[in-house]
């Protein structure tokens, strides 16, 4: 474990793959998932497109459509149906290809939307943290949420980490390590 940065050292029995190869591999993934949804939207007669894409090293699918009220079922209460449609997706995409996937998937700008909101929760309890010195925790949140409220807690400087279980399981920001020598 890098201390530095809190992230795992790499293992140096790993294979390395060439750029070139993964962004393949990720496009595939992406294609996979693309029939899979198109296939669902047409068995539940849905209207939607599917854009492709690949970001933070991970194919990325959404579902848009002109009228995204009409996918709000496939979002469901606090984006239960999109995780378990996500589930179903990764698994469309492991049985074809063997291996296991990490895509992403987004549906009527859900995920994006949330992302900003959680993107400023996490902002707003860094500024508590900083001016109280006191850790802050944050209600449960399912695990997309929390790695993107990690990701902006360390962006600022800051460490968080996990807690609880399932699906209760929340993030707690804490202070630096180096933060008590550090005046704003």
């Amino acid at each position: 474990m890098n201390a530095s940065t809190g992230t795992a050292a790499p293992d140096p029995a790993a294979p390395v793959v060439d750029p070139a190869d993964r962004t393949k591999r990720l496009e595939e993934e992406g294609e996979i998932a693309a029939d899979y949804l198109e296939e669902f939207l047409d068995i539940a007669d849905l209207d939607g497109d599917i854009d492709l894409d690949i970001k933070h090293d991970r194919a990325a699918v959404e579902v848009v459509a002109d009228d995204s009220a009409s996918l709000a079922h496939l979002i469901g209460d606090e984006g239960e149906v999109l995780d378990a449609m996500q589930e179903l997706t990764r698994l469309a995409v492991q049985t074809r290809t063997g291996e296991r996937s990490r895509l992403m998937l987004d549906i009527g700008g859900y995920r994006a939307a949330r992302r900003v909101d959680l993107t400023r929760i996490a902002e707003a309890a860094v500024e508590q943290v900083r001016s109280s010195g006191a850790e802050v925790e944050l209600d449960p949140l399912n695990a997309f949420e929390r790695k993107v409220v990690h990701d902006a807690v360390a962006a600022a400087g800051l460490v968080s980490d996990s807690r609880g279980v399932e699906p209760e399981r929340y993030v707690v920001v804490q202070p630096a390590a180096d933060t008590a020598s550090v005046t704003d």
